[in-house]
């Protein structure tokens, strides 16, 4: 096959792709499948009215898709764990229009992996193009790829895209036996600490249940919909997911999701919702129905990482922000996103922006690893 046979199109639903053409693509990682793809559009928790228009790049050669790029045409800023506001902002102080915009990401995941999804550097190169096409021909103010890996990272950056800076934490199982073990590496304090936190919650008369996906009932959904719903709520806000989602995901995915309900005297009070593949804990989103002091770190946190350490997975991506998790094991490790800026004199100004921003990201890392709580830092 030449590259003359190759094809480059924009579809308006990743419904018009085959599922296991796409997923050949994705290595398995799940909030990037067609399952969860789908499920936000079949959900309507992105398409008409939501301010999230699938664009998807699509290169195809002698019919097999071989190329592809999860893109959206947003009309404004939410959702995305990438703060461009202050750009928005300036933009309109100057009578100029920055939505629509165009951004690769996963929806309302700060997840970093693949965006460029192809095994070829040809292949990744041209969907580099073709984002770059899409904003000029359009009419967009910019494009943005949010929490690209490292190979597609490189590409953008050899493309000339610029580069922001962010801090993400992590938290890495060493072969742990079991959770004490893992604890045994901390320092003396935070050991104790954790140790008065699980104390607290157990002495609350909580109890867990990890529940797989397969063995969620209709009833677990149903809490933790309402629990999510209630963070939310408590931030005077509005949830980017509805039901319907969630019941998608249920049925199209059961094997990579991890539902942990707590309860009191057989009463539910809280539950979370992440999703895994054989190597990673993506932790995703909680919400309780009554204060608990530590249940916050039971669930989120502690019963991941016992999660992990029994089902062997390396890492558990404890999500966006959060300096406390240090506390509990994790560890700062950088993110990036990349942006091309269509206005000349806006790219230039965003440019020494991010330079700025970016010295302060490598302090602000420097300090957070200068307080890990493992012994061997202390």
């Amino acid at each position: 096959m030449d590259d003359s046979a190759q094809t480059v199109q924009i579809i308006g639903s990743i419904k018009a792709v085959a599922a296991d053409q796409w997923n050949a693509l994705t290595a398995g990682m799940p909030l990037l499948s067609h399952a969860f793809l789908s499920a936000l559009e079949s959900s309507r928790s992105v398409g008409d009215g939501t301010g999230w228009t699938p664009c998807i790049i699509v290169i195809e050669q002698q019919d097999v898709l071989i190329g592809a790029v999860p893109l959206y045409i947003k009309t404004h800023s939410y959702g995305e764990y990438v703060f461009d506001w202050a750009w928005a902002d300036a933009y309109q102080q100057n009578g100029i229009n920055y939505y629509p915009k165009l951004l690769a990401a996963i929806p309302f995941s700060p997840i970093t992996s693949a965006r460029l999804l192809a095994d070829q550097l040809g292949t990744k190169r041209l969907l580099i193009d073709a984002l770059g096409s899409i904003m000029q021909t359009h009419g967009l103010s910019s494009a943005h790829v949010l929490f690209p890996d490292e190979p597609d990272a490189s590409l953008l950056a050899e493309a000339g895209w610029m580069k922001r800076n962010g801090v993400q934490f992590r938290w890495e199982n060493a072969n742990y036996p079991s959770f004490e073990s893992f604890l045994q590496t901390l320092s003396h304090n935070k050991r104790k600490k954790i140790h008065q936190e699980r104390k607290k919650v157990a002495q609350a008369g909580v109890s867990c249940r990890l529940i797989k996906g397969a063995d969620a009932t209709q009833a677990d959904w149903d809490f933790f919909y309402q629990c999510y719903c209630m963070t939310y709520q408590e931030h005077r806000s509005t949830p980017y997911l509805t039901r319907t989602f969630f019941d998608a995901i249920g049925h199209a995915m059961p094997q990579q999701i991890l539902l942990i309900v707590a309860e009191i005297a057989g009463e539910k009070i809280a539950s979370t919702l992440s999703f895994y593949d054989e190597n990673t804990l993506y932790g995703r989103y909680w919400g309780a129905t009554q204060f608990v002091s530590g249940l916050h770190f039971e669930l989120c946190y502690y019963q991941a990482q016992q999660f992990c350490i029994a089902e062997n997975i390396q890492y558990f991506e404890g999500g966006a922000q959060g300096e406390h998790k240090l506390a509990r094991g994790f560890t700062p490790r950088p993110t990036c996103s990349y942006h091309r800026i269509a206005h000349p004199d806006f790219e230039l100004a965003i440019q020494d922006f991010l330079a700025r921003e970016a010295a302060g990201v490598a302090a602000y890392t420097s300090e957070l690893e200068e307080r890990v709580p493992f012994k061997s830092a202390s």
